[in-house]
């Protein structure tokens, strides 16, 4: 762009990256205006709404230093593991794929996920913990015992209300930092052998019976078309019945007849591919290729240890929330209430994931001045 019109701030920013979402945004608007029977409310406004002001605060976190970053780290990850014990205490009970589970924080304005905002956080307090860990002490018991602790404590507070596909999304962020920040892979590879051993007494001891018959229907879901399976069924029939081109925009049966449970939040890549079809499930996929490929180069120019660690985690944490969406509205994982990111409505999952973009804007911009942004 020409900087003598354009304002550097606009001039700066990663237009190759943002204008793809900005169309994302627009096509999950156009799917929740569908969803709702042709009207902007209650999903489609308040979801271009959101974006803007999300957008707005992203550009905001953008313009921080990374001392400040650093310095709030740990109060971030502390306020956010309040927040998780809050919910325990006086939580609200969720309705729909997450019916009968304590996950809210009913604050007036806005429901609050707190659980949510726990996968940024601790992605971000994990960049800290390994930054100032001197890199011989990485690969010793002393950068494996405290990461696990801190990854451990919110994952088990999230497990207890019950939220089992969160509790593993904040794990899995974890994990990635823990392996990005050079601990030993033998470590993971040992590890995995007692965590596989693990599953059957996990299968039958620790998950609730629900959860177990969402790995069953996993493997069958025509055995309970009418109950357990109904959800994946019915997703996979819209996906199937847009065939190359779609139905066109507002002629979704699935959702329109309400045969498509959770079609504005948890199976919007469904009920967007029953109206767009092929087309429209490839668009989705190559915008969020690019949100995804940016955020990575993103990490590997950064100037240290830290913006490079905050970067890629705050890639995986999105890229986390797309990879079991998609699985779950096609049949491949088991239905565990995780939204798509820029698409479903929802206010928690909007902001978490724009978060996590407004960090990835403020790694991107310390890249182009590293000596600048101490």
């Amino acid at each position: 762009m020409n900087r003598t019109i354009v304002p550097d701030f606009i001039a700066r920013q990663p237009w190759s990256m943002l204008i793809p979402l900005f169309g994302l945004v627009m096509l999950g608007g156009a799917v929740l205006y569908s969803a709702a029977g042709g009207s902007l409310h209650p999903y489609a406004l308040s979801h271009v709404v959101r974006f803007g002001l999300f957008l707005v605060m992203a550009f905001v976190i953008s313009r921080f230093s990374r001392n400040f970053f650093r310095l709030m780290a740990y109060p971030t990850y502390g306020a956010t593991l309040l927040l998780l014990v809050l919910v325990e205490l006086v939580g609200a009970v969720g309705v729909g794929v997450g019916s009968g589970s304590q996950r809210w924080l009913d604050l007036g304005f806005i429901t609050l996920q707190p659980s949510e905002l726990m996968k940024p956080a601790i992605v971000l307090v994990l960049a800290r913990f390994y930054e100032t860990l001197p890199a011989p002490m990485t690969r010793s018991w002393r950068g494996l015992v405290p990461a696990s602790m801190l990854i451990g404590a919110p994952a088990m507070l999230v497990l207890i209300q019950p939220d089992l596909g969160t509790a593993l999304a904040i794990c899995f962020g974890g994990v990635v930092l823990m392996f990005l920040a050079g601990l030993p892979i033998s470590w993971f590879v040992g590890a995995s052998v007692p965590a596989l051993a693990a599953i059957p007494a996990a299968y039958f001891f620790v998950l609730h019976d629900y959860q177990r018959k969402r790995i069953l229907t996993l493997l069958d879901p025509e055995a309970d078309p009418q109950g357990s399976g109904y959800h994946i069924i019915q997703s996979k029939i819209a996906i199937g019945s847009g065939g190359i081109f779609g139905k066109g925009f507002g002629n979704g049966s699935q959702s329109h007849l309400q045969y498509l449970p959770e079609a504005h939040t948890d199976f919007v890549f469904a009920t967007m591919a029953e109206e767009w079809g092929m087309i429209g499930g490839y668009f989705v996929l190559l915008v969020f290729a690019i949100v995804l490929g940016w955020g990575m180069r993103v990490a590997t120019k950064a100037p240290d240890r830290f913006s490079s660690l905050l970067a890629a985690g705050m890639t995986t944490t999105i890229f986390f929330y797309v990879a079991i969406n998609l699985m779950m509205v096609m049949g491949l994982a088991p239905v565990v209430g995780i939204p798509l990111p820029f698409m479903s409505h929802g206010g928690t999952s909007m902001l978490t994931n724009m978060i996590c973009i407004g960090m990835l804007l403020a790694v991107n911009r310390w890249n182009r001045r590293p000596a600048s942004y101490k």
